[in-house]
């Protein structure tokens, strides 16, 4: 029977319950504990696939193409594991099917409500996934905070599913914030104790509280918390900051927190190891090299929306021994005033990330001209790919209003143009291009050099793809497609030989990137990052070994 790790938040949003959950995996993996994950996100969209980043971050895309909250981002990275569109449960797709059964005549003509209707549909959507892959232990992160409106139906229905479960089959993890008034530095408990009081109103006593805090909590902090919250003080566990993500699950484990949920679910353990996570964590603690590379984005004031990319380039510096500072650069900016692109002479490689819309493209156009006259090592995700070519279009064959049809309808050089099956496209959420595609890769390229192979699968999502009326006038004049999909009728990855490093992929390589495995084209990236600044540095110094 699979038992159930609900994890709730309090005080407010952006706590970290999505690193929390994927560590709490990660030690159980470390037992010997089969695990599942699930996230639970209350609002009323159906995915989060149409939010601006502003709103909730980067969108996550999984093998099978849905589009997904970034926390699941966090799942696949800290357990190595791939997640479908199972795996996440919203409002939207809860109501969907509550109101499709309702018109279906399912509910035998009663009243349909919230509880027991909704409720029953949520339960039923995360026991089908135990159901489905028979997990120890399904982990379920519920969104939001603790209180908000639209989280309520959700905490109704797990208090339900741990009194048809039983205590020892279902476990409430509450994560909370511990602040500290600067002026006194004191840890202040009052915000948790508001919270589990909140939590407690529903009929949920949480079992185990996570507290995020600055610096690792007091004993007296854990005792009052304790007594309090009606948990023991062993049950107190601190998360504060750390340097590094991966650090979390050492750090929670140092202090019990997987025996503690082992003894509670009356699970017996079949290894115990974490010594491999913990030489990686050592190791990335000791870097010897940095490089700086540039990201070029539009929504750069909230890092969330570029997350897996920058988790990609960290992975990349881990491999080689090499801390990569990335310096955020607003695409905008550079929009507003050209001369600003000075601000990239510093960077030992140029990054242009993903995106849609025309807000800050010319700026981004600016960045990847920048890389292509200074050969900077270069490397464009998705909209950074599509963007390289209308730059080409420009600045080497000459075609000076060639641009996107996405972000210029009226252009008479639609470099970058609409699929041609998404132009009968009249709902725009969950239909694009979507998920892991097979690439072909053509020898004796980069892209080959890369990869080691000729034939790879990679996540995708876009609506538009270079224009195959440009594709000989682009090559003719240097640009190489190196990798193509769907029969050779779309180009998946360009590059410049002869430039230094210069790589540009439509698809979305950093959602397959680990912390112990990186994602080969930002390896290649972060390595040629560095191979370039020892030769500059080799310039300015030549007596420099």
């Amino acid at each position: 029977m699979t038992k159930y790790i609900f994890v709730t938040g309090g005080v407010l949003s952006g706590l970290g319950k999505g690193v929390t959950t994927a560590a709490v995996g990660k030690i159980l993996r470390s037992r010997g504990v089969k695990v599942d994950l699930c996230k639970i996100d209350p609002y009323l969209n159906v995915d989060p696939g149409l939010m601006n980043p502003y709103q909730h971050g980067e969108v996550w895309v999984t093998k099978d193409g849905y589009e997904a909250d970034l926390d699941f981002g966090h799942y696949e990275r800290f357990l190595d594991i791939e997640l479908d569109r199972e795996h996440n449960i919203t409002t939207g797709k809860v109501y969907l099917q509550v109101l499709e059964g309702e018109r279906k005549g399912n509910y035998l003509g009663q009243t349909v409500q919230i509880i027991p209707h909704v409720t029953d549909e949520i339960k039923r959507q995360i026991t089908e996934i135990a159901r489905i892959n028979n997990p120890d232990v399904l982990l379920v992160e519920i969104g939001g905070t603790t209180g908000d409106i639209e989280g309520m139906p959700f905490l109704e229905a797990l208090r339900q599913l741990r009194m048809e479960n039983g205590k020892e089959n279902v476990l409430f993890v509450h994560v909370t914030l511990i602040p500290s008034l600067g002026t006194v530095g004191e840890q202040k408990t009052k915000p948790t104790q508001h919270s589990v009081k909140e939590l407690r109103g529903i009929g949920i006593q949480p079992d185990i509280l996570i507290c995020r805090s600055p610096r690792p909590l007091l004993d007296e902090t854990k005792a009052k918390l304790a007594l309090f919250c009606d948990v023991g003080k062993p049950e107190v566990v601190s998360n504060h900051d750390v340097d590094n993500i991966y650090e979390v699950p050492l750090v929670m484990e140092e202090q019990g927190l997987g025996d503690n949920i082992l003894s509670k679910l009356n699970i017996r353990e079949r290894k115990h190891d974490l010594k491999e996570w913990r030489r990686f964590v050592e190791q990335v603690k000791g870097l010897r090299g940095e490089v700086r590379i540039a990201l070029v984005g539009k929504y750069t004031e909230l890092r969330d929306s570029y997350i897996s990319v920058a988790e990609a380039l960290k992975h990349s510096g881990y491999a080689l021994d090499t801390k990569v500072d990335i310096q955020w650069v607003e695409a905008l900016g550079l929009e507003d005033d050209p001369r600003k692109v000075g601000v990239l002479k510093g960077a030992d490689g140029i990054l242009v990330p993903g995106g849609f819309g025309k807000r800050g493209s010319e700026g981004k156009i600016l960045a990847i001209e920048y890389a292509r006259r200074n050969d900077l090592p270069f490397l464009g995700i998705c909209f950074g790919f599509q963007l390289a070519v209308v730059e080409y279009a420009r600045n080497v064959l000459g075609l000076k209003d060639a641009n996107s049809s996405e972000l210029d309808p009226q252009t008479p050089h639609p470099v970058i143009d609409l699929l041609p099956e998404q132009k009968e496209v009249k709902q725009m959420g969950g239909t694009m291009r979507l998920g892991e595609i097979p690439v072909e890769i053509e020898p004796d390229t980069l892209a080959h050099r890369i990869y080691g192979a000729t034939r790879i699968g990679e996540r995708h999502r876009h609506r538009y793809e270079v224009n195959p009326r440009y594709i000989e006038e682009l090559e003719a004049k240097g640009l190489r497609f190196s990798s193509r999909s769907d029969g050779g009728r779309r180009m998946e990855v360009l590059e410049i030989p002869g430039q230094f490093h210069f790589l540009a992929t439509q698809f979305h390589p950093e959602f397959r990137s680990r912390p112990q495995r990186p994602a080969s084209v930002f390896k290649a990236f972060v390595e040629a990052a560095v191979r370039k600044k020892v030769m500059e540095e080799k310039k300015l110094h030549p007596q420099a070994r």
